[in-house]
């Protein structure tokens, strides 16, 4: 998130400082740039060989969904990569630095999350078997509900990954002074291309890839500054100094920004809106075999997940560290705290051959991961959701329209990185909204899985409100400005001109706007929960099972739990015994 309001401090840099920041922003050498062609290659041929051998994409089945016979490892890591975008790792790296590692909290809702998420939620897909996650909400309400939540989630994603491959080209232009156009078309074409031909199978093998340069680009920072600074303790020893790794905020004030409930309830649902019920990871789970090895995949991104996520906070303290006597964004070496983690490979690790290098392909490996799974996940959806419901499609034509579907994406994507450098606010716009519909789209989900009252007017209305009122809470203002920890620069070496900070009083300012944006998803999710109950109650619609003339629902639609519960209730017998009893015309 980042800060608004007055930073206090002016500086008056002289000429000279101003060429010597020009002079680092190309600090691409050969072997730099070795690295940065070799992932790009490799990212292409995997594509390739996944389009040219084996069963070559016969069936939509094995384009979209690896043909359900993928190993443990790459589903486990590509569940990781898919939502850990570049602008994930240059803004988790920045929130520690500016604003301390309780942050890192947020890793514990992970372990709370991730047995719901296998336990609870994912059986219902997996024993459904369905291509499109929202195919379920038709089963379970109706079509109406179907279509609102596939075309919202549609329009998230397309937000979304227009922003996630333009952020990271204004950010990585200066480190490698390449054209930041340049590098939208680069990332943008390579990552449309293979996951275009391969499939899941490409998506999920160049996200291995991808995701080990991943880790090599924190790790780096976090080596690189240990080194710096004699010691990896060091690191932490300076953080205390600087306040960074005070744990005792357990407030339940929901104006505060980070504290110990914000995040960990409000990552827990987060995690729940991703991993539990967004299509593009159930797509993912869905490519093994079996629900046991589906519910280890997410077991084992779990661990991966954190791990990158901790070392990515670390790498903040690192950055610190370094810069604790000059802040780069008070004397205003970087204009945005997004920019910090490029702006310490620019001045550190220049002069290690091949360092910047490993480091750009980690931040455009996060880029294409994120995207590459997009394009097939949207592609999934819109044959299956939109053309499938619409049209009466050949069979055969059905695999090569889900090509056309995830090339045309990658091709909206690079539209939008291209307008994007114009839409000025629309960017952090656009990335609240990827955060405030996840709450309600799960709330949908529980009503349904959790609940047999829950109808579909319901939970259409409470979609739509929910949605409405987390979005108001994101986008209302005037919003108090958020208060940074500490920063110094006397190390800084020139003139300095201080001008006063903002006197703004948080509570002169509307109470919902002061509300932690780590509270928005249990809010929107909350607010579907209890408004789908209330209307469902008083307000009561046909079940499609009733519809259907069934007495009963079908426990395949509802959480283990209480399918078992419902499954006891009606009596069910095995499917062999009931066509006997039938035949013998003894009614059920």
């Amino acid at each position: 998130m980042s800060p608004s309001g007055a930073e206090g401090i002016i500086y008056e840099r002289s000429c000279c400082y101003q060429k010597n920041i020009k002079m680092v922003v190309s600090v691409f050498g050969a072997w730099d740039w070795a690295i940065m062609a070799a992932t790009m290659v490799a990212s292409i041929a995997i594509g390739l060989y996944f389009r040219f051998s084996g069963g070559k994409q016969a069936t939509n089945e094995e384009y979209l969904l690896a043909d359900r016979n993928m190993s443990i490892l790459p589903v486990a890591v590509s569940l990781m990569a898919s939502f850990m975008s570049a602008i994930t790792l240059l803004g988790v790296s920045a929130e520690n630095y500016y604003y301390g590692l309780q942050f890192v909290v947020i890793n514990l809702s992970y372990g709370i999350a991730t047995p719901i998420a296998s336990k609870l939620y994912l059986p219902v897909f997996f024993g459904l078997q369905k291509t499109s996650t929202y195919e379920y909400l038709e089963m379970r309400f109706g079509p109406q509900i179907r279509m609102l939540a596939s075309l919202t989630y549609t329009l998230q994603m397309v937000l979304y990954n227009g922003i996630v491959l333009f952020a990271p080209a204004i950010v990585l232009e200066s480190v490698t002074g390449l054209d930041r156009l340049i590098s939208i078309l680069v990332v943008g074409l390579v990552c449309t291309f293979y996951s275009t031909l391969g499939g899941m199978k490409a998506v999920l093998f160049t996200d291995l890839l991808q995701s080990a340069l991943m880790f090599g680009a924190v790790f780096s920072v976090v080596v690189f500054a240990s080194v710096q600074l004699g010691s990896f303790t060091e690191i932490f020893v300076i953080a205390k100094e600087g306040g960074r790794l005070d744990f005792s905020n357990f407030s339940l004030n929901p104006t505060e920004r980070h504290t110990w409930f914000s995040l960990i309830i409000g990552g827990l649902v987060t995690y729940l809106s991703l991993y539990a019920v967004n299509h593009t990871q159930v797509q993912r789970l869905q490519t093994v075999n079996t629900l046991d090895r589906s519910q280890l995949c997410l077991w084992w991104s779990w661990p991966v997940l954190s791990v990158l996520s901790v070392v990515t906070c670390i790498s903040g303290l690192s950055i610190y560290a370094v810069y604790k006597d000059c802040d780069p964004f008070l004397s205003k070496s970087i204009t945005a705290i997004d920019q910090l983690m490029p702006y310490y490979v620019v001045q550190a690790m220049k002069d290690v051959p091949g360092l910047s290098g490993l480091f750009v392909a980690g931040i455009f490996s996060a880029s294409l991961s994120t995207i590459s799974a997009s394009c097939n996940a949207l592609a999934a959806v819109t044959l299956h959701d939109y053309v499938g419901r619409w049209c009466k499609v050949p069979p055969s034509y059905v695999p090569w329209l889900t090509k056309l579907a995830a090339c045309a994406y990658g091709l909206v994507f690079l539209a939008l990185a291209f307008i994007a450098e114009h839409l000025g606010g629309i960017l952090q716009a656009a990335l609240t909204i990827f955060g405030a519909v996840g709450g309600p789209l799960l709330g949908v989900f529980t009503l349904g899985m959790f609940t047999t009252y829950a109808n579909e007017r319901a939970v259409s209305i409470s979609l739509l409100t929910g949605m409405a009122a987390t979005l108001w809470i994101s986008f209302g203002g005037p919003r108090p400005p958020v208060t940074k920890l500490p920063l110094s620069v006397e190390g800084c070496g020139f003139n300095v001109t201080q001008v006063p900070a903002s006197t703004a009083n948080p509570s002169d300012f509307f109470y919902l706007y002061r509300i932690s944006y780590m509270w928005t998803s249990p809010i929107g999710f909350i607010w579907v929960m209890f408004w789908g109950t209330v209307i469902s109650l008083l307000w009561r619609q046909q079940q499609p099972w009733e519809r259907k003339g069934q007495a009963h629902p079908d426990p395949e639609l509802f959480t283990p739990p209480l399918a078992k519960r419902l499954r006891a209730r009606q009596g069910d017998k095995p499917a062999v015994q009931c066509k006997l009893l039938q035949s013998n015309g003894v009614e059920d």
